[in-house]
Protein backbone atom coordinates (compact mmCIF):
# COMPACT_ATOMS: atom_id res chain seq x y z
CA UNK A 1 0.00 0.00 0.00
CA UNK A 2 1.37 3.28 -1.10
CA UNK A 3 1.59 5.82 1.94
CA UNK A 4 -0.49 8.41 1.50
CA UNK A 5 2.04 11.67 1.99
CA UNK A 6 2.18 13.64 -1.05
CA UNK A 7 4.95 14.69 -2.99
CA UNK A 8 4.21 17.88 -4.31
CA UNK A 9 1.62 20.85 -2.74
CA UNK A 10 -1.52 19.67 -4.17
CA UNK A 11 -3.41 22.20 -5.96
CA UNK A 12 -6.50 23.18 -3.40
CA UNK A 13 -9.86 24.23 -5.31
CA UNK A 14 -11.04 27.67 -4.08
CA UNK A 15 -14.34 26.29 -4.62
CA UNK A 16 -16.69 23.49 -6.46
CA UNK A 17 -16.91 25.54 -9.54
CA UNK A 18 -13.46 24.83 -10.12
CA UNK A 19 -14.11 20.71 -10.20
CA UNK A 20 -15.96 19.34 -13.13
CA UNK A 21 -19.25 19.10 -12.30
CA UNK A 22 -18.67 20.72 -8.95
CA UNK A 23 -22.24 21.86 -8.22
CA UNK A 24 -23.94 19.30 -9.07
CA UNK A 25 -21.51 16.83 -6.60
CA UNK A 26 -22.17 19.29 -3.49
CA UNK A 27 -26.33 19.14 -3.74
CA UNK A 28 -26.20 15.46 -3.97
CA UNK A 29 -23.79 15.65 -1.02
CA UNK A 30 -25.87 17.89 0.22
CA UNK A 31 -29.54 15.14 0.03
CA UNK A 32 -27.56 12.81 1.41
CA UNK A 33 -26.78 14.76 4.56
CA UNK A 34 -29.57 17.05 5.14
CA UNK A 35 -31.33 14.24 7.18
CA UNK A 36 -27.72 14.40 9.72
CA UNK A 37 -27.51 17.56 9.93
CA UNK A 38 -30.69 17.40 12.17
CA UNK A 39 -29.05 15.10 14.13
CA UNK A 40 -25.70 17.27 14.89
CA UNK A 41 -26.34 18.78 18.25
CA UNK A 42 -23.97 20.60 20.20
CA UNK A 43 -22.30 24.34 20.63
CA UNK A 44 -19.82 23.98 17.89
CA UNK A 45 -19.57 23.57 13.95
CA UNK A 46 -15.97 23.48 12.28
CA UNK A 47 -16.35 23.03 8.54
CA UNK A 48 -12.41 22.64 7.22
CA UNK A 49 -11.24 23.43 4.08
CA UNK A 50 -13.27 26.39 1.44
CA UNK A 51 -15.36 23.03 0.06
CA UNK A 52 -16.77 22.19 3.57
CA UNK A 53 -17.24 25.91 3.67
CA UNK A 54 -19.85 25.79 1.10
CA UNK A 55 -21.72 22.21 2.13
CA UNK A 56 -24.96 23.04 2.94
CA UNK A 57 -25.70 22.59 7.64
CA UNK A 58 -28.86 25.18 7.96
CA UNK A 59 -30.79 22.13 9.21
CA UNK A 60 -28.05 21.52 11.87
CA UNK A 61 -29.23 22.94 15.58
CA UNK A 62 -25.95 23.95 16.23
CA UNK A 63 -25.89 27.77 15.58
CA UNK A 64 -22.27 28.18 16.07
CA UNK A 65 -21.00 27.67 12.74
CA UNK A 66 -17.24 28.34 11.00
CA UNK A 67 -15.03 27.64 8.64
CA UNK A 68 -11.24 26.78 8.75
CA UNK A 69 -9.53 27.58 5.37
CA UNK A 70 -6.12 29.54 4.00
CA UNK A 71 -8.36 31.44 2.16
CA UNK A 72 -8.79 34.91 3.99
CA UNK A 73 -12.21 35.83 1.72
CA UNK A 74 -14.11 32.34 2.81
CA UNK A 75 -12.57 32.33 6.48
CA UNK A 76 -13.77 32.57 9.83
CA UNK A 77 -10.61 31.30 10.94
CA UNK A 78 -7.01 31.31 8.76
CA UNK A 79 -5.26 28.35 9.20
CA UNK A 80 -4.23 25.04 7.18
CA UNK A 81 -6.56 21.84 7.56
CA UNK A 82 -3.62 20.07 8.92
CA UNK A 83 -2.73 22.28 11.74
CA UNK A 84 -5.65 23.59 13.71
CA UNK A 85 -5.17 26.33 16.17
CA UNK A 86 -8.03 24.91 18.82
CA UNK A 87 -8.18 22.97 21.92
CA UNK A 88 -8.54 19.63 22.21
CA UNK A 89 -12.44 18.20 22.23
CA UNK A 90 -13.41 21.58 21.54
CA UNK A 91 -15.64 20.51 18.68
CA UNK A 92 -18.76 18.84 18.36
CA UNK A 93 -19.04 18.45 14.56
CA UNK A 94 -16.41 18.45 11.79
CA UNK A 95 -16.80 18.43 8.01
CA UNK A 96 -13.82 17.15 5.91
CA UNK A 97 -15.51 17.55 2.30
CA UNK A 98 -13.07 16.57 0.06
CA UNK A 99 -10.18 17.53 1.58
CA UNK A 100 -7.79 14.66 1.31
CA UNK A 101 -6.88 14.46 -1.98
CA UNK A 102 -5.79 17.78 -1.51
CA UNK A 103 -3.38 18.03 1.85
CA UNK A 104 -0.15 16.94 1.92
CA UNK A 105 -1.07 14.55 5.12
CA UNK A 106 -4.33 13.34 4.71
CA UNK A 107 -3.86 10.89 7.60
CA UNK A 108 -2.70 13.74 10.05
CA UNK A 109 -5.62 16.07 8.83
CA UNK A 110 -8.31 13.10 10.38
CA UNK A 111 -6.08 12.97 13.12
CA UNK A 112 -6.18 16.70 13.49
CA UNK A 113 -9.81 16.51 13.11
CA UNK A 114 -9.97 14.12 15.69
CA UNK A 115 -8.05 15.89 18.15
CA UNK A 116 -10.69 18.58 18.02
CA UNK A 117 -13.53 16.74 18.43
CA UNK A 118 -15.31 15.53 21.32
CA UNK A 119 -16.20 12.39 22.44
CA UNK A 120 -19.18 11.21 20.97
CA UNK A 121 -18.81 13.63 18.23
CA UNK A 122 -19.43 13.48 14.63
CA UNK A 123 -16.91 13.49 12.05
CA UNK A 124 -18.06 13.77 8.25
CA UNK A 125 -15.68 13.13 5.14
CA UNK A 126 -16.08 13.07 1.58
CA UNK A 127 -13.85 12.30 -1.67
CA UNK A 128 -13.81 10.91 -4.63
CA UNK A 129 -13.85 7.20 -4.90
CA UNK A 130 -10.69 5.75 -6.80
CA UNK A 131 -12.72 2.44 -7.49
CA UNK A 132 -15.45 4.09 -9.76
CA UNK A 133 -15.75 5.31 -13.00
CA UNK A 134 -14.79 8.91 -12.37
CA UNK A 135 -11.66 7.29 -10.71
CA UNK A 136 -11.00 5.33 -14.19
CA UNK A 137 -10.35 9.45 -15.56
CA UNK A 138 -6.65 8.77 -14.07
CA UNK A 139 -5.54 5.51 -16.82
CA UNK A 140 -6.96 8.46 -19.31
CA UNK A 141 -3.46 10.14 -20.51
CA UNK A 142 -5.21 13.69 -21.07
CA UNK A 143 -7.37 13.61 -18.12
CA UNK A 144 -4.84 12.18 -15.25
CA UNK A 145 -2.97 15.52 -15.99
CA UNK A 146 -5.88 17.63 -14.46
CA UNK A 147 -7.80 18.36 -11.20
CA UNK A 148 -8.67 16.40 -9.64
CA UNK A 149 -7.41 13.40 -11.20
CA UNK A 150 -3.69 14.40 -10.89
CA UNK A 151 -4.19 14.53 -7.34
CA UNK A 152 -4.17 11.21 -4.92
CA UNK A 153 -7.69 9.39 -4.08
CA UNK A 154 -8.26 7.65 -1.33
CA UNK A 155 -10.65 4.73 -1.38
CA UNK A 156 -13.73 4.83 1.40
CA UNK A 157 -12.40 1.46 2.75
CA UNK A 158 -8.73 2.78 3.65
CA UNK A 159 -10.68 6.24 5.29
CA UNK A 160 -12.33 3.96 7.20
CA UNK A 161 -9.59 1.92 8.36
CA UNK A 162 -8.24 5.10 9.47
CA UNK A 163 -11.56 5.92 11.57
CA UNK A 164 -11.47 2.72 12.96
CA UNK A 165 -8.16 2.77 14.30
CA UNK A 166 -8.83 6.38 16.43
CA UNK A 167 -11.85 4.61 17.67
CA UNK A 168 -14.84 5.87 15.58
CA UNK A 169 -17.83 4.46 14.59
CA UNK A 170 -19.13 4.26 11.31
CA UNK A 171 -22.42 5.62 11.02
CA UNK A 172 -22.97 5.99 6.92
CA UNK A 173 -21.21 4.62 4.01
CA UNK A 174 -22.95 6.05 0.83
CA UNK A 175 -21.75 6.05 -2.82
CA UNK A 176 -23.62 8.29 -5.27
CA UNK A 177 -23.03 9.74 -8.63
CA UNK A 178 -22.35 6.77 -10.68
CA UNK A 179 -20.50 9.15 -13.52
CA UNK A 180 -17.27 9.94 -14.80
CA UNK A 181 -18.07 13.24 -13.90
CA UNK A 182 -15.70 14.62 -16.79
CA UNK A 183 -17.90 15.74 -19.37
CA UNK A 184 -21.78 17.67 -18.50
CA UNK A 185 -23.25 15.05 -16.57
CA UNK A 186 -27.05 16.12 -16.21
CA UNK A 187 -29.88 14.83 -14.14
CA UNK A 188 -31.52 14.30 -17.17
CA UNK A 189 -34.24 11.22 -17.25
CA UNK A 190 -32.21 8.70 -18.98
CA UNK A 191 -29.44 9.57 -15.68
CA UNK A 192 -31.87 9.19 -12.99
CA UNK A 193 -32.72 6.24 -14.54
CA UNK A 194 -29.02 4.61 -14.63
CA UNK A 195 -28.40 6.03 -11.29
CA UNK A 196 -31.47 4.36 -9.72
CA UNK A 197 -30.21 1.04 -11.88
CA UNK A 198 -26.39 1.57 -10.50
CA UNK A 199 -27.50 2.65 -6.80
CA UNK A 200 -29.47 -1.19 -6.34
CA UNK A 201 -26.74 -3.19 -8.19
CA UNK A 202 -23.22 -1.60 -8.04
CA UNK A 203 -23.69 0.15 -4.68
CA UNK A 204 -19.90 0.28 -3.92
CA UNK A 205 -18.91 1.89 -7.28
CA UNK A 206 -20.23 5.46 -7.26
CA UNK A 207 -17.99 8.26 -8.05
CA UNK A 208 -18.57 9.78 -4.89
CA UNK A 209 -18.31 8.79 -1.04
CA UNK A 210 -19.95 10.34 2.17
CA UNK A 211 -19.12 8.71 5.45
CA UNK A 212 -20.51 9.72 8.70
CA UNK A 213 -18.34 8.46 11.59
CA UNK A 214 -18.79 8.98 15.44
CA UNK A 215 -15.97 9.58 17.79
CA UNK A 216 -16.19 6.57 20.72
CA UNK A 217 -14.28 7.15 24.00
CA UNK A 218 -13.92 4.26 26.35
CA UNK A 219 -14.44 5.73 29.50
CA UNK A 220 -11.41 4.46 32.06
CA UNK A 221 -12.79 2.98 35.21
CA UNK A 222 -9.89 3.29 37.87
CA UNK A 223 -9.08 -0.13 39.55
CA UNK A 224 -9.12 0.18 43.17
CA UNK A 225 -5.90 -1.54 44.46
CA UNK A 226 -6.23 -4.67 47.21
CA UNK A 227 -3.86 -3.26 50.09
CA UNK A 228 -2.74 -5.93 52.08
CA UNK A 229 -0.87 -5.65 55.16
CA UNK A 230 2.75 -7.39 55.01
CA UNK A 231 2.93 -10.21 57.30
CA UNK A 232 5.95 -9.90 59.91
CA UNK A 233 9.10 -11.98 59.66
CA UNK A 234 8.81 -14.75 62.58
CA UNK A 235 11.32 -17.30 62.36
CA UNK A 236 10.00 -20.79 63.30
CA UNK A 237 12.56 -22.92 65.49
CA UNK A 238 13.43 -25.84 63.29
CA UNK A 239 15.15 -28.34 65.56
CA UNK A 240 19.08 -29.02 64.73
CA UNK A 241 21.07 -31.70 64.22
CA UNK A 242 23.31 -31.33 67.74
CA UNK A 243 19.24 -31.11 69.71
CA UNK A 244 17.94 -34.31 67.74
CA UNK A 245 21.48 -35.93 68.87
CA UNK A 246 21.08 -34.91 72.60
CA UNK A 247 17.73 -36.42 72.16
CA UNK A 248 18.86 -39.48 71.21
CA UNK A 249 21.52 -40.25 73.50
CA UNK A 250 19.02 -39.35 76.82
CA UNK A 251 16.71 -41.70 75.27
CA UNK A 252 19.68 -44.54 75.39
CA UNK A 253 21.00 -43.98 78.99
CA UNK A 254 17.00 -43.83 80.13
CA UNK A 255 16.87 -47.22 78.40
CA UNK A 256 20.35 -48.57 79.85
CA UNK A 257 19.24 -47.39 83.39
CA UNK A 258 16.24 -49.68 83.60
Amino acid sequence: MKPALAFRHPNYPKSWRHLPNGELIVDNINQILKPWCAKFFGYHLLKIGALSGEVVTKDSPIRHQLTLTNQPDKADIIAEIDDLPLLEHSVDVCVLSHALEFSLDPHHVVREANRVLIPNGYLVITGFNPFSLAGCNKFIPYRRKQTPWNERMFSPMRVKDWLNLMGFEIQLDHRLLHSSLAGQASQGVINKYWEKIATAMLPSVGSIYVIVAKKRVLPLTPIKAKWQLRPGFEPIKVPTMNSSRKSKSSLNKHSESH
